[in-house]
């Protein structure tokens, strides 16, 4: 392998909503994918990129062999729980697997010599911030379980590389959305928790209605703005990551999103449009923790990956993802 060039890529979690179009974009790059899930998230079928095992990656052993098998020069790690509210109920699930079995996975990767990581890390480690947009800078003050499992590993990943036993991009993603604009891929959850997916769903008439969780918050229609970057996009960012990491070899810590935001009025007004149905909005109390602004300052992940998004529209995203949601019927 020369210097900043990569062939072999192991993907955990590729299987899920991240992680496969991630996967197709890697393989349509050219690079050898092998993908490894437990197929017990919110995508319960392979996926249609890349070589795949059924492995949890927090097997140590296995992911050992795996590791001295297919030599993968970058392991990218997507296999986490996500649910927020699910974390807060049952935090014991989530630290389990998304701390300790990274730890497991970071183990059978250092003893197999493997020194380059991705990470899918969340803008839930800023908790409220105090300055929008958010720098990487901003202190860390995760509210709830879930985003102290993603500071959690981001520090345990610090230590590694002042040991010099990793070399790791920490991406932490602001709201992710939409679809493969290809038609391929797309989100899978039965029962989503996130703004653009539950209201295609009141759209589709799969669920009757959707609510608004607080309509008192200090912005301009009085509900949360959030900041919504396309799922290609973020693949993107992903190989940007990679190509650096090979070529730098600098561990870092980037911002993915647009750097603008959107209430939950507006998403809402623009699912409507988009679907051209007018499915019935709920107003409810504020949900716990809920940020009234969450938006990325992208501007370190521009300079340093040349990162330039290609679908920074919100109709888009929404299209994409509409798209998607009626195939699923």
């Amino acid at each position: 392998m020369g210097k900043g060039t990569a062939s072999r890529v192991l993907v955990t979690g590729g299987a899920g909503y991240i992680g496969s179009h991630v996967t197709k974009l890697l393989t349509k790059k050219g690079y050898e994918v092998l993908v490894v899930d437990n197929l017990t998230g919110g995508n319960t079928l392979e996926p249609k990129y890349g070589y795949f095992e059924r492995v949890d990656f927090g097997d140590e052993e296995r992911m050992y062999k795996l590791f001295k098998s297919f030599q993968p020069q970058i392991v990218m790690h997507f296999a986490a729980f996500i649910v927020v509210q699910e974390s807060v109920v049952n935090p014991l699930k989530y630290y389990y697997n998304n701390v300790a079995n990274t730890v497991r996975l970071l183990s059978a990767m250092h003893r197999a010599g493997i020194e380059i990581f991705i990470f899918s890390s969340s803008a839930a480690v800023y908790g409220i911030p105090e300055i929008i947009p958010v720098p990487e800078t901003a202190p860390l003050k995760p509210i709830n379980p879930y985003g102290e499992t993603k500071a959690m590993i981001e520090k345990v990943l610090e230590d590694l590389s002042k040991a010099g036993q990793i070399k790791y991009l920490s991406l932490r993603y602001f709201n992710v959305a939409g679809a493969d604009p290809e038609g391929e891929l797309g989100p899978s959850y039965n029962q989503p928790t996130h703004l653009i997916l539950r209201a295609l769903k009141a759209a589709t008439f799969k669920i009757p209605y959707i609510e608004i969780y607080g309509t008192d918050y200090p912005t301009p229609d009085g509900t949360c703005i959030r900041d919504f970057i396309h799922i290609m996009d973020l693949a993107e960012a992903h190989i940007l990551a990679m190509e650096y990491l090979l070529e730098k070899g600098e561990s870092l810590v980037l911002n993915c999103g647009y750097g603008r935001g959107y209430s939950v009025r507006e998403v809402i007004a623009m699912v409507k449009k988009v679907t051209g149905v007018d499915f019935e909005v709920r107003e409810a109390k504020r949900r716990p923790g809920d940020p009234p602004m969450l938006i990325a300052d992208p501007s370190r992940i521009k300079t340093l990956l040349n990162f330039k998004p290609k679908y920074d529209d919100l109709e888009f995203i929404i299209r994409d993802a509409y798209a998607w949601e009626k195939r699923l019927n």
